[in-house]
């Protein structure tokens, strides 16, 4: 088995804190929101973890998630959940891309998505804490990553998905032991009937960010971006945003780095992408506010980032200006030629969020916002064999004359 499964495990978490109003709040126990409703962080003690841990003894470890374990908040062997999660690579796309620009591709990971970071955690957590029953809304890989690690660990789950998800993603997630049910609204409408079962005592709602540990998993895609630029951060991140939960966990991510003394203080431009049919983020940015309004008829072939109303929605946007970024929206035709090209002209297949951030680089380019000398990474959320892709109609027939020119 893995060293980093097995080995002791100390853990420096201190408390949780409010996102908003910097209420700390008891460790070691179960959480939702904070008394305000918004988001409850995890903290530690970082100068302890700098003394427990260098970064040649980091190096010197097998390179997966758990590699990071003191700045994980798991506090004990017995209740770690794995399905493997590798580090993710991150390919050069040269050709659709730039030659600067890199995909860090999360669909390598267990259930083929970034959802598996933040859900092992999560899970691993609600087995600490003694959860036995999670409910959770979901557009689909999230839902799939829940059912896999909870499954695993015993914990029953019931996910609810909008009417539309892709198939192959609800019939994931009932092959993995959730119960799965198909709703006639969007991943808010599925959330209110999430939120009113927890509130009447039926399960424990593990809805993006209504519990404190997804953050902690998602914050390795930025300890694993700085160890493998060797210590440093890239210019600019693009990373397709629904609830954001990645892009929080990565600012999160840099700023703990930084107090380690492991990294300096520059920041990559963060660029948040959505899809224009659904980008609650963009206007908000674009008119100046604090928080967005739910968007109203949202619509996508990015069914990932097609969330109308993100309850960290204030961290988004904060992480965004504090960087010197933007938030992005990118068109449906945008994001599918994206897709197109990079499958075509270097071999990898995105997702469609991962289009987006394509989409939404090319289109930086063009309007001045970044430059082709400038170090990119853009975030492929998950695996393109998720998702629909064109037809290919081309059939020979063996006992006819072949035309071998023609072929």
């Amino acid at each position: 088995m893995n060293e980093n499964l097995t080995a002791d495990r100390p853990t420096f978490v201190t408390h949780l804190e409010c996102s908003m109003t910097g209420e700390r709040y008891e460790a070691d126990r179960l959480h939702n929101l904070s008394r305000v409703g918004r988001p409850l962080l995890v903290r530690y003690d970082l100068d302890a973890v700098g003394a427990s841990l260098s970064r040649d003894q980091l190096a010197a470890r097998e390179t997966d998630l758990w590699r990071w374990r003191e700045l994980l908040p798991v506090r004990h062997t017995r209740d770690i959940v794995s399905l493997g999660e590798i580090e993710t690579p991150l390919i050069p796309v040269p050709k659709s891309g730039g030659a600067k620009v890199l995909v860090k591709d999360e669909g390598r990971l267990p259930t083929g998505s970034f959802k598996a970071r933040g859900l092992v955690m999560a899970v691993a957590m609600a087995k600490e804490l003694g959860v036995t029953r999670i409910a959770m809304p979901t557009n689909g890989n999230a839902g799939a990553a829940l059912a896999a690690y909870a499954t695993r660990c015993g914990i029953e789950t019931i996910v609810f998905c909008p009417e539309d998800t892709p198939e192959i993603n609800v019939r994931e997630i009932q092959a993995q032991g959730g119960r799965v049910w198909r709703v006639n609204g969007l991943i808010d409408d599925c959330g209110a009937i999430v939120g009113k079962g927890a509130g009447e005592g039926r399960w424990f709602d593990f809805s993006t960010l209504k519990e404190p540990y997804r953050i902690e998993g998602k914050k390795t895609m930025g300890l694993e971006l700085a160890a493998q630029l060797g210590w440093r951060l890239p210019s600019a991140i693009f990373y397709p945003t629904g609830g954001g939960t990645g892009l929080i966990g990565m600012w999160k991510a840099f700023d703990e780095l930084e107090r380690l003394g492991w990294i300096g203080s520059e920041r990559p431009r963060m660029y948040a992408v959505q899809a224009s049919g659904c980008a609650p983020i963009v206007r908000a940015f674009e008119a100046g506010e604090e928080h967005a309004e739910r968007w109203e008829d949202a619509h996508t072939v990015a069914a990932g980032i097609r969330v109308p109303r993100a309850v960290g929605d204030f961290l988004i946007l904060r992480a965004v200006r504090e960087s010197g970024g933007k938030a992005l929206g990118v068109g449906d035709p945008a994001i599918l030629k994206a897709v197109d090209e990079c499958a075509r002209r270097d071999g990898l297949l995105l997702c469609p969020e991962g289009g987006a951030t394509l989409a939404a680089y090319k289109q930086a380019l063009k309007d001045g916002e970044v430059d082709e000398d400038e170090e990119v990474v853009l975030f492929n959320c998950a695996t393109g064999l998720k998702y629909p892709m064109p037809e290919a109609p081309n059939w020979l027939d063996r006992h006819g004359a072949i035309d071998f020119d023609q072929l």
